[in-house]
């Protein structure tokens, strides 16, 4: 009896060992996963500081150096359009037609009330002339000849009002037809046949120069390293192999109320003949940079991060590769690029891909990606 309750104990005593050892064991390797899972894999480039001059860059529009929005100046119904987007027209050639049956009508009633006071004032002339004879002939009163004089008046006056009047209705005749004040080509369409519009509304836009502008919005706080008459660069995107050379020509003198940058028109070299209107474009500035000023670092645009409404980096600390967040300053962004000043030195590592996707403290794995 005793010898079997001691081995039954003892069967139980090595239940309890056994799954003491599993719980060490299995809590082992939960702590080991848990480290795999925090040591996540980053793409990282090297901190490198930015050499020569220093160049930031916009986007821009290939636009026509005048263009006019063009309108009729009376008002009406639009019943043709003689032109498309995209058409070239010729100096005075007709672009659009209103309805000219009330214009017409008003135009006929003034040229018959002109010939009404032409023969008025025939009348009054010769009325005037033969009461001036018998006057002289002493046939007829002062009085008389005065009233003849005064008819003469009131004919003369009422016939320079129908010339008035008659000119003015042939003006909205005309004013019918929209023409095109100069040759050029039509880059917009602002109304439709059958449309009603007001005296002054845009039918067409036309470009009518023949220098071509690349325009383009300048942040506030580049506006100080712009000035008129300041070369760039501008690179189409339809033709990114080639940089054209352009001139700054005109800055606004006001900010955007909305987007507060200001506008920045360039006129393009006149070799650019590629350039269409409308094409896309990178405008290209360089500016020296000063003495003493921080040191530059060129990154990738997908390495900036913001604190809040700060821009940071993700810095990968080499001690025990974990990550911190270091604020910088953007002093330009490009399409693919971004350059940095701030608490960065050459040789650091810094987050290049998925920066919204860590957190700070977090142990990562770092592998290296080349410099833009």
């Amino acid at each position: 009896m005793t010898s079997a309750m001691t081995h039954s104990a003892s069967r139980w005593v090595y239940r309890l060992a056994a799954i003491a050892c599993s719980t060490l064991v299995l809590a082992a390797c939960g702590k080991h996963e848990t480290d795999v899972v925090r040591q996540k894999q980053v793409s990282v480039v090297n901190v490198s500081a930015s050499s020569g001059p220093g160049q930031w860059q916009v986007p821009g529009q290939v636009g026509a150096r005048e263009e006019t929005p063009l309108s009729f100046r009376t008002d009406g119904k639009i019943i043709e359009r003689a032109v498309r987007l995209g058409d070239q027209v010729a100096k005075d050639q007709v672009l659009a037609q209103l309805d000219p049956v009330p214009a017409r009508q008003g135009h006929d009633s003034a040229q018959a009330q002109l010939a009404a006071a032409r023969k008025g004032f025939e009348f009054a002339t010769s009325q005037r002339k033969r009461d001036q004879q018998q006057a002289r002939a002493q046939l007829i009163s002062r009085a008389q000849l005065e009233q003849s004089e005064n008819a003469y008046a009131q004919a003369k006056a009422a016939l320079t009002q129908a010339e008035q009047q008659a000119a003015q209705a042939s003006d909205r005749l005309s004013y019918t037809k929209l023409k095109a004040m100069h040759a050029g080509v039509i880059t917009a369409e602002h109304a439709q046949t059958g449309q009603n519009i007001a005296p002054g509304q845009p039918v067409y836009s036309l470009a009518w120069s023949e220098g071509k502008d690349v325009i383009g919005d300048i942040p506030e706080r580049l506006l100080a390293s712009v000035s008129v008459g300041q070369q760039a660069s501008v690179r189409l995107n339809a033709l990114p192999d080639q940089v054209f050379p352009a001139t700054v020509r005109e800055i606004a003198p006001a900010a955007d109320p909305v987007s507060r940058t200001f506008r920045v028109k360039l006129t393009l070299d006149p070799d650019a003949v590629q350039a269409r209107l409308g094409m896309t474009a990178t405008i290209l500035f360089t500016y020296a940079e000063d003495a003493g000023a921080s040191p530059r670092f060129s990154l990738p645009a997908t390495a900036l991060f913001h604190d809040g409404d700060v821009p940071a980096v993700w810095l990968v600390q080499q001690s025990d590769s974990t990550l911190v967040l270091r604020q910088v300053t953007v002093i330009s962004q490009g399409a693919n690029t971004v350059e940095v000043s701030g608490d960065l030195k050459p040789g650091d590592m810094v987050v290049a891909q998925g920066v919204h996707t860590v957190s700070k403290g977090m142990k990562v794995v770092a592998s290296q990606e080349q410099a833009s």
